[in-house]
């Protein structure tokens, strides 16, 4: 026995040496192999035209073997380059001398930034032995390609992708495939196509290796031709969805026995669906939705017993639609028949021959009654039955089978009943617009949006909701809750958070997550200050603390809201609708990341209005309204030329409106009413557009529209005089008048009696005469005194 074991042991060393051996010696000789040149020096001419500011192809040196740079794949034996798989983020020329390459057989170019394309002329050789087997160029969007001549020589490809490059100038796009009888798959996404078949000879275009074909996301505006299903028989993937086919969908469908996922959606398909789609024996995926197609669904369809995914949905049909459309569909596993028109008549105790993973019956006519067929679907995990007229359900198998679903929407529906006792364990939970009640389910630690706005739920929000590390939308608006709010609100994903219309009180969380864009806790019992980190929340654009009991000044701090203060839409969660008053109307408000929204109105606040918050420049609806703000309104509104909506009504505001506000081109509503402003309302078309409502209780303003200044308001200096004013300016001139006629009377009553009578005429020159002659005596003594000394 031991022997043995020894013997296996040294043969199992021997293998292992022998297997580094053959490992090292593999290695060794694989560094060893060295590139072409001529294949180095294409290599480097297709460089030459990149713009590499990331260094991503820093390897690419004449000093390197090119064997070793960087996407550079050489045959282990003679060093010729056989695939180039370059990195992303590449900018600049796409040179495709690059194709040259005589053994290249893989060339990947895909998702890189290039922005223009060098193509060889026709009389060049642009490759040798044709062995290029696949080639993806797709997602450069910047591309412009009018020639698609250059694939003509390319004998053996047949993997092709342009998708993302733009062909709208290349009317014959398929003229060059017909020398490319190897083709198996083309994707042509987005390319901006606009004709399937531009040219009448290429009906006898024959791809017979031709398996899979994308055209999605183009322009196509022309029909299905017949001839267009003579391509290839073999081909089992077609995809036409999202471009603009008109007519109906032709019967030569046929022709094409093999095909298994077919695509259609989102194009304007009229006419109904040819009985034929029912003899594809191996159709797995048929989507036909987003058209207007019309007429029955055919029941053969129950037929196809491969097809797996089925979507019909948003379309014209009519008639009704029974258990025989899905008798033999034992693989069915995704079914989308939502806003459809059809009548749903199953018997009560129908169970279907499948089990789905995604079924959605929006929007279509399924109430009062939950489906009871769909109490037997036990592998759900996407489902989606809003806006389908539910009230009734059946307690115990509804909780069963919406517990487990991972993304469940029962939105806009009337079902009431108490979902407390459960725990939903979706990511994706919308039950809006129902009337649940009782508390809060119990919900998994990976849920990332929860709805649950606009029903009946009371209660607080349960300690289990404190571990949601995934979440990104809450929306609890219009409720029955209360408590304090002491879930965890920091999740790095959380986006939106909407506590609105409920009874929730204490003070808000002072700790709260960075990417934070919407921020609702309108109408509820919040006191206290408003925390200084809600202006510190840069991707912010909308914020609503009105009709709370908040109090104190606004925080004093520098305001990072830099999403209101620059223009950046990339932001989610876009057309969430709520009730709410704005603009002095009731609105069923949809909140958008192009509006930027502040809403502290009907609360105590007080203080002065901060400058910062009026540096917010990209604000439209601003409302401080019934607070107890003082002080002038800042000079810097002007600034904030998207304004919309501005309300400061109801304060203790003083001071003159600011100049600057007549700048404020885009106002559709104002409100500076029930304040102490005064003087002149700033002349500008905007601000005389509104009606005197808008500024009514200020008593000392004026100007239009209010009640024209008076002459005192308009010029103090030239001011009408009050009545005890006018009293006093009487008397001044009264005596005033009578010093001047008394002077005037003995004036002339001593210079005319010096003037007629001559004694005292004498007598006054002789004491004149006196007077100047003992002055002229005092002087003379003076200057000789002072002469003297």
């Amino acid at each position: 026995m031991t022997i043995l074991i020894t013997q296996m042991s040294f043969l199992l060393l021997l293998f292992l040496s022998i297997f580094t051996f053959h490992k090292t010696m593999s290695t060794n000789y694989h560094r060893m192999v060295s590139c072409n040149e001529t294949d180095r020096e294409i290599l480097l001419i297709f460089k030459e035209g990149i713009n590499d500011s990331h260094g991503r192809i820093s390897s690419w040196t004449s000093e390197n073997n090119c064997c070793t740079w960087e996407g550079v794949h050489c045959d282990n034996n003679t060093g010729r380059v056989t695939r180039v798989e370059l990195p992303k983020s590449l900018k600049g020329e796409m040179n495709l001398s690059i194709l040259k390459l005589e053994f290249l057989s893989h060339l990947d170019l895909s998702f890189n930034d290039f922005d223009r394309i060098s193509i060889p002329s026709n009389h060049q050789n642009i490759t040798y032995g044709s062995k290029l087997l696949y080639l993806d160029l797709s997602w450069n969007d910047f591309i412009h390609m009018d020639n698609l001549e250059w694939l003509s020589p390319l004998s053996s490809l047949k993997y092709l992708n342009l998708t993302g490059i733009h062909l709208h100038n290349k009317t014959n796009w398929l003229q060059p495939l017909e020398k490319i009888p190897s083709l198996v798959e083309l994707q042509l996404q987005y390319c901006n196509i606009i004709n399937l078949m531009p040219n009448p000879y290429l009906e006898y275009l024959n791809l017979s290796s031709l398996i899979t074909l994308d055209l999605s996301y183009n322009n196509i505006t022309s029909h299905l031709p017949n001839s267009f299903f003579n391509l290839t028989k073999d081909i089992t993937y077609l995809d036409l969805s999202h471009n603009h086919i008109p007519g109906e969908i032709p019967s030569s469908l046929l022709n094409l026995p093999k095909l298994r996922k077919l695509h259609l959606s989102h194009n304007q398909l009229r006419g109904s669906i040819p009985d034929e789609i029912g003899q594809l024996p191996h159709i797995q995926t048929l989507d036909l939705s987003m058209n207007v197609l019309n007429g029955f669904i055919p029941s053969n369809l129950g037929n196809l017993s491969s097809l797996r995914y089925l979507d019909l949905s948003s379309n014209n049909f009519s008639g009704h639609i029974s258990k025989t459309t899905f008798s033999k569909l034992n693989s069915l596993d995704s079914l989308d028949l939502s806003s459809s028109n059809v009548v749903f008549q199953f018997d009560f105790d129908w169970v279907p021959p499948f089990q789905l993973s995604s079924l959605v019956l929006s929007h279509s006519n399924q109430g009062p009654n939950f489906p009871s067929w769909i109490y037997t679907q036990k592998l759900l995990e996407y489902f989606d039955l809003s806006s389908s007229g539910i009230s009734i359900v059946d307690r115990n198998k509804f909780l069963s089978i919406i517990q487990g679903i991972s993304y469940l929407t029962l939105s806009n529906n009337s079902i009431s009943v108490d979902i407390s006792n459960i725990t939903l364990k979706g990511g994706y939970l919308e039950l809006d617009h129902n009337n649940f009640t009782g508390e809060l389910p119990n919900i998994s630690p990976m849920s990332a949006v929860v709805d649950l706005s606009y029903n009946s739920f009371s209660g607080s929000i349960p300690h289990t909701w404190n571990s949601l590390k995934m979440l990104s939308f809450i929306n609890l608006w219009r409720n029955r809750l209360s408590g304090e709010v002491s879930m965890d609100l920091t999740s790095p994903s959380l986006n939106y958070i909407n506590l609105g219309k409920n009874e929730f009180f204490g003070t808000i969380p002072i700790i709260l997550a960075q990417n934070l864009q919407v921020v609702i806790l309108r109408a509820n019992k919040f006191e206290g200050n408003i925390p200084s980190q809600l202006f510190n929340l840069s991707y912010l654009y909308h914020l609503d603390l009105a009709h709370n009991k908040l109090s104190g000044s606004m925080p004093k701090c520098v305001y990072n809201l830099t999403h209101m203060v620059t223009y950046n839409v990339g932001l989610h969660w876009s057309n969430v609708i709520i009730d709410l008053f704005t603009k002095g109307q009731d609105y069923v408000y949809k909140i958008k990341p192009e509006r930027r929204t502040i809403d502290l109105s009907s609360n105590c606040l007080s203080g002065d209005l901060p400058s910062e918050l009026f540096q917010l420049v990209q604000v439209q609806t601003l409302n401080l309204s019934h607070n107890n703000f003082s002080g002038t309104i800042p000079k810097t509104v002007g600034g904030m030329k998207n304004m919309e909506s501005l309300d400061l009504s109801s304060n203790k505001l003083n001071g003159e409106i600011p100049q600057s506000m007549i700048l404020l081109n885009f106002l559709e509503y104002l409100n500076l009413s029930n304040n102490n402003l005064k003087g002149k309302i700033p002349i500008g078309t905007q601000l005389q557009s509104f009606n005197a409502s808008s500024y009514i209780e200020n008593p000392n303003l004026c100007g239009a529209p209010l009640n024209n200044c008076t002459t005192e308001e308009e010029s103090p200096k030239t001011a009408t005089p009050s009545r005890e004013n006018e009293d006093d300016d009487s008397i001044k001139e009264s005596l005033y008048l009578g010093l001047g006629v008394g002077f005037a009377v003995g004036f002339w009553g001593i210079c005319g009696s010096l003037f007629l009578i001559r004694k005292w005429r004498h007598a006054y020159f002789q004491f004149v005469d006196g007077v100047g002659d003992k002055l002229y005596v005092t002087l003379m003594i003076k200057l000789k005194s002072f002469h003297r000394n």
